[in-house]
């Protein structure tokens, strides 16, 4: 899997994605999978053939701190 880039079909990527308990099962969940060298790849689960977007594991870690730190909540809807 080397040499993945953004804007891979996700449908093509042999991993295991998840997501997250809180989804709704109404098909609007983003889904994650982890890739080699700590990079996660994201796809919206309405598309899951469609393109993901490939992480590098800094950028993943930086992601997941600012929402730790509830720096995105201002982006949600409810």
């Amino acid at each position: 899997m080397n040499g993945l880039r953004n804007g891979v079909p996700a449908g093509t990527l042999d991993v295991r994605w998840v997501k997250s308990a809180k989804s709704s099962g109404a098909g609007q969940c983003v889904e994650l999978a982890p890739l080699p060298e700590g990079r996660v790849a994201f796809r919206n689960s309405t598309d899951p053939t469609g393109p993901a977007l490939v992480f590098e594991a800094g950028e993943f870690d930086a992601f997941l701190d600012g929402a730790k730190k509830n720096e995105f909540d201002h982006l949600c809807a409810s």
